[in-house]
């Protein structure tokens, strides 16, 4: 029985432990909270911080696991990468779990090798971000090294900066600093891949939409293979070619991109799946392929090569969408959601509301009240889905 280390077990890791454990794994699980989700699933468990690399050696080199893998957690590629060096196992290397993770890693990579990028400036100070707002006239500011968009704000005049900047450094790990970057204005976009032996392979794209209260927080992603007004193939394409030049050994993949006048920008590139189970969910409903199996594999030294991962012809007309939940703020007293329980076409849902608390404005990722996945075949089928639930999904208030 091949033993596996699973890094994060929050209700974005539950899948990963439980797919380990189906494919006749012995699995320890490793995450900060005592009640982590995905201890009831794990043969072993330990409560212990991702950021802690000298704990989490402890515990691996007491465990002695043939693989130790992480998904949809940006904070646990840089551990398990340190972790897979130090043990010898099969893992990305540290070196690129910093090109993965770190903005400004990513765009000196963006500038040396030919890939469209906004222009940006690491910022120590406040001044240094005067200077470079001046320049621009509006930008984006966001911590180096971080995840759920914490800290990531717009700003438009010298006051936003005074407001928001050391709050956004503070998000930033590694070092005490924050990226700038030129506003550009387009539609935004995700792709989510697999990196194999040979080849990385784009299996499922998104176009973007964003809350009008808080313009850098996700409300919905629509995926599907083609689009009548922007070139897929085009994205697919140069997405493939930048994991490739950046060298991932192996693994799942997560890039944003924003589009204006038919150039894709990229905003960033991770080598995890995509959060909200997209990875999970939504990648193998749109592809046919179950990558979190391949991950798995991979990580215990399977060879998978490009031509064992195809997306098959009868899933080019699949569409899904995940579609975060837009409340009126208040404090809950009832949540009415039968219209999710009952339909067929709804592939997960979390709602991040209790009664007693209070809904508020989703400053962040980790502040929306929650989301449905649902998926079909046509655009119309899928928004008939949609009108269903967001009529369904009630919240009564105090």
């Amino acid at each position: 029985m091949k033993r596996v280390m699973v890094v994060a077990g929050g209700p974005l890791q539950v899948f990963l432990v439980q797919k380990t454990k189906e494919m006749g794994c012995f699995v320890l699980n490793t995450s900060l909270e005592n009640d982590s989700p995905g201890f009831q699933y794990a043969d072993l468990y330990s409560a212990t911080d991702v950021l802690d690399i000298d704990k989490q050696l402890s515990i691996a080199v007491d465990f002695k696991p043939d693989a130790i893998v992480t998904d949809q957690s940006d904070l646990s590629v840089p551990t398990v990468a340190y972790l897979c060096e130090r043990l010898g196992l099969i893992g990305i290397g540290v070196k690129k779990a910093d090109l993965f993770t770190n903005k400004h890693s990513m765009r000196e990579f963006c500038s040396g090798n030919n890939v469209p990028y906004p222009d940006y400036c690491v910022c120590i100070s406040i001044e240094d971000a005067v200077q470079f707002l001046d320049k621009h006239g509006k930008i984006i500011i966001k911590p180096l090294d971080s995840q759920a968009s914490k800290g990531v704000q717009t700003i438009l005049t010298p006051y936003d900066l005074l407001l928001h900047f050391e709050n956004t450094k503070q998000f930033s790990r590694t070092r005490k600093a924050v990226l700038a970057e030129e506003f550009i204005e387009g539609t935004e976009f995700t792709v989510d891949g697999i990196k194999t032996f040979d080849k990385h392979i784009s299996l499922a794209v998104s176009q973007k939409a964003h809350y009008k209260s808080y313009s850098n927080v996700a409300s919905s992603l629509l995926f599907s293979h083609t689009s009548g007004e922007y070139d897929y193939n085009l994205l697919r394409g140069q997405n493939d070619s930048l994991v490739e030049k950046m060298g991932l050994p192996f693994g799942l993949t997560h890039a944003e991109y924003i589009e204006r006048n038919g150039v894709f920008y990229l905003v960033e590139i991770a080598a995890r799946g995509g959060g909200a189970q997209i990875s999970s969910k939504i990648v193998p409903f749109m592809s046919g392929v179950q990558n979190t199996e391949l991950l798995i594999r991979m990580a215990l030294g399977e060879r998978i090569y490009a031509s064992d991962v195809s997306i098959y012809q009868s899933y080019n007309n699949k569409k899904c969408i995940l579609e975060f939940f837009v409340f009126n703020p208040g404090v809950v007293k009832e949540i009415k959601k039968t219209a999710l329980d009952s339909c067929k076409d709804v592939l997960d849902y979390t709602l991040n509301i209790k009664p007693g608390e209070v809904i508020g404005v989703p400053s962040d990722d980790t502040k929306r009240p929650g989301y449905y996945i649902a998926g079909a075949t046509s655009i119309r089928e899928l928004n008939t889905i949609r009108n269903t639930i967001m009529k369904g999904v009630v919240v009564e208030y105090v």
